[in-house]
């Protein structure tokens, strides 16, 4: 079945349905990662977007159970060059678009993801629909032009509850802004004792569990539409080690002066690389953000910066001067992607450690 691709600009690309049969809409985005579908697909930070892989194939691997970084996918489709139909790994379950028929999502195959590609970095991320092949253009971009962009993205995809991941190490509160579950398997596997709370839990509840450090987790969206976090943020970075990954980096960098502003395209993907200022080195990082701390107004007596990206020279990680508490841009514990950032969940276990130390010093002095 013919489907058509109508983006706000009046581009239009006829392609060949798959998953779902619906119409849909969003913000058309694409990715450069050339594995980890799966992952993407179920990534929180992708609500309300219509992703594009620009890879020619995606789907040869098909879906397993293990892949996934959030139980209910919240993205709007798939826009793909070819998906394959009959996957062969020993691990598949499924095919993508029969995953996508259960999910309720519409893709659509068959495009130039190439151009599609140039388009959107050229022009800057656009509103787009995939519907039917029979559908009015006209009517389909007056409704584009008229649709008004998610304020909630994070409440839509946040906790309602906070729920524990038990463990017998360090006690870690993190605050789901769109959490990916390969998070909670980084933190698990150092044995924390992990409690996930909402997005709007205000400092002094946090901090009635006793947190060693609190993680804020990463999520999709415009940091400014949830600035009661950064009330939350101010409060604890003064009391426990703080740890923002992602959106949870730009609220972090919110709360402590900067400015955060919107990118042309963001960066999506699993191998961008980012340069370690600290030690030198390059690693290559996963990346899901279409918004960024502003060049210039970091304060130096606030918060230093540690990461930048290579491609552009973006702000990637920063630390604060005085408190215990760093944040990271990209997302270090990949899925999918390269391994390299999974030392900066070591790293918080450290800054957490050398808290406790502290606070046994100040015991023993008394």
């Amino acid at each position: 079945m013919k489907r058509k691709l109508i983006l706000e600009d009046g581009t239009t690309l006829i392609g060949t349905a798959f998953g779902s049969e619906r119409e849909t809409s969003g913000e058309v985005v694409f990715n450069t990662s050339m594995t980890g579908y799966q992952e993407a697909i179920s990534d929180p930070s992708n609500y309300g977007q219509i992703l594009t892989f620009s890879y020619p194939l995606i789907g040869n691997y098909g879906i397993n159970r293990d892949d996934f970084e959030s139980i209910q996918p919240v993205i709007k489709g798939i826009i793909a060059k070819e998906v394959c139909d009959f996957p062969s790994n020993w691990r598949s379950s499924m095919s993508l678009s029969e995953f996508l028929k259960l999910k309720n999502i519409p893709g659509i195959s068959g495009i130039d993801t190439r151009m599609l590609t140039r388009l959107i970095r050229n022009k800057g991320i656009l509103k787009g629909a995939i519907c039917s092949a029979d559908e009015n253009t006209g009517d389909v971009l007056a409704r584009l032009r008229a649709m008004i962009p998610s304020v909630d993205a994070v409440k839509q995809v946040s906790t309602a509850k906070p729920y524990p991941s038990p463990g017998r190490g360090k006690n870690v509160v993190v605050v789901d802004l769109g959490l990916k579950h390969g998070i909670l398997r980084e933190l698990t596997n150092r044995g924390c004792d992990v409690t996930v709370v909402p997005y709007h839990t205000q400092a002094e509840e946090i901090l009635t569990l006793s947190p060693d450090g609190v993680l804020l987790s990463n999520g999709p969206g415009n940091p400014e539409h949830v600035l009661e976090v950064c009330e939350m943020i101010k409060v604890i970075q003064r009391e426990v080690a703080l740890f923002g990954i992602g959106l949870g980096h730009q609220l972090f960098a919110l709360a402590n002066g900067c400015r955060i502003e919107k990118m042309l395209f963001g960066h999506r993907g699993s191998s961008y690389p980012v340069k370690d200022l600290t030690t030198g080195k390059i690693i290559f990082t996963a990346q899901n953000h279409g918004y960024e701390v502003t060049e210039g107004s970091v304060d130096s007596a606030t918060l230093s910066v540690t990461h930048r990206a290579l491609n552009g020279g973006s702000i990637e990680g920063l630390v604060h001067q005085i408190f215990p508490a760093f944040s990271l841009q990209y997302e270090p514990e990949a899925s999918p992607g390269s391994e390299d950032g999974k030392q900066a969940f070591d790293r918080f276990i450290d800054i957490m450690n050398e808290q406790d130390g502290k606070v046994e010093q100040h015991a023993e002095t008394y």
